[in-house]
């Protein structure tokens, strides 16, 4: 049984998700502890911190799980700010965002306790507000080292990135007022990527601002780091996290997203109808990638199934029910092909999915369910037509 359905332990998705109603995501508490586990471990071997990212996962109801691996979160804006300080409020929460808007930057600082800006003017404009309330104030750097391929859509150091202050920005704008703001730096140049590549992210961060680094309280490296993945290099990693910690002084954390909720979810659906177009046989699902599991198409991925066989003589095209041509969840192959009622379930859907979800053409939005450690099931949320319609014009 490959990684995304080991969470099962001796069930089959069938035999576990059958009686449901579908599509519906499942989340699954003890995949959750587990990874929660392996990133406890490696704070606790360095000393750093690790940070929930909520943009890959915001499932508050499972925070309780979470939290005691956890030294907080980690927001994009005000909403997970918010977020974050009310359902993990034990932790730290930590803020950043490409800029921040006037109307929302009190609430902001109202709910975090480390705030990150982008750019020096960011600084300028908000960093001696922050430290007045009792912030600690970090600004985004960008080591212009590129370390993926072929998710540039995913890469802040790609040429033009907006997300980050180069080496020269920051020499050309930045005071020693200014600088006298700062308690740390934060880097996030990874996705879904081992410590090979934080290792060389980290020697052009040297290069470029290691003259900073001393100054500093803390580093924050940021997410992307594959950390609870079969495979993923431990030790370098916290070969890594101590030699900057020590060499430094610092305080380092880390803010994953997908390594915290890796492999803890499900989308679970069926299959509406078979068409062939020439050679190509399509299954059509209750479930779509446009709006169930976008990043299938932006990342693009094709997510695992269970059940699917490499090589499988019946190959099959699943796709979704909306009117986009392009809702296709991916190529598969199959000892025996899906036919209309079947149950398909696709892992790994824990992360990118919900938070990221949405209702063209009308879809209505998969409800969530919680799976236990004890394979028990509990609804956690319930959409429908009201979901849809509220989103789109006045209440009535």
């Amino acid at each position: 049984m490959t990684a995304p359905f080991r969470a099962l332990g001796g069930q089959t998705p069938e035999q576990a998700f059958s009686a449901l109603p579908t599509p519906c995501y499942v989340l699954d508490e003890g995949q959750l502890r587990k990874n929660g586990e392996i990133l406890a471990g490696v704070a606790q071997r360095t000393g750093c911190k690790i940070l929930l990212a909520q943009k890959a996962f915001s499932n508050y109801d499972l925070y309780p799980v979470l939290s005691p691996y956890l030294a907080g979160t980690e927001a994009s804006g005000l909403f997970e700010a918010r977020l974050g300080r009310e359902e993990m409020p034990a932790g730290e929460v930590h803020v950043f965002c490409a800029a921040y808007r006037d109307d929302e930057i009190g609430e902001i600082f109202g709910c975090a306790d480390h705030i990150v800006f982008n750019s020096p003017a960011q600084l300028r404009r908000f960093g001696a507000r922050a430290k007045a309330r009792g912030l600690s104030v970090g600004l985004r750097i960008n080591p212009e080292c590129s370390t993926q391929e072929g998710h540039a859509v995913y890469d802040p150091c790609a040429p033009g990135s907006r997300l980050g202050t180069t080496r020269a920005q920051l020499d050309a704008q930045m005071t020693p007022e200014l600088t006298a703001l700062l308690d740390g730096l934060h880097f996030h140049t990874l996705c879904e990527q081992d410590a090979d590549a934080l290792e060389t992210t980290l020697r052009a961060v040297e290069e470029k601002f290691g003259d900073l680094l001393p100054r500093m309280r803390w580093l924050n490296m940021g997410g992307g780091h594959h950390i609870t993945r079969d495979g993923y290099d431990l030790p370098l990693l916290e070969r890594l996290l101590v030699s900057v910690r020590e060499k430094y002084g610092l305080t380092v954390y880390l803010e994953p997203g997908e390594a915290v909720a890796l492999n803890a979810g499900f989308l679970v659906s069926r299959v509406l109808d078979v068409v062939e177009n020439g050679a190509t046989r399509i299954a059509i699902l209750d479930a779509s990638a446009a709006c169930h599991m976008p990043d299938v198409l932006e990342m693009p991925y094709t997510p695992p199934l269970y059940g699917a066989d490499g090589a499988g003589e019946c190959a099959v095209r699943l796709a979704g029910p909306t009117c986009l041509a392009g809702d296709v969840i991916g190529d598969y192959r199959f000892a025996r092909a899906p036919e209309p009622g079947d149950l398909l379930v696709f892992g790994d859907m824990a992360i990118y999915t919900t938070c990221k979800n949405n209702t063209f053409n009308g879809m209505p939005l998969p409800d969530i369910w919680r799976r236990g450690e004890d394979g028990t099931l509990t609804r956690l949320t319930r959409f429908g037509y009201a979901d849809f319609k509220s989103r789109l014009g006045a209440k009535r």
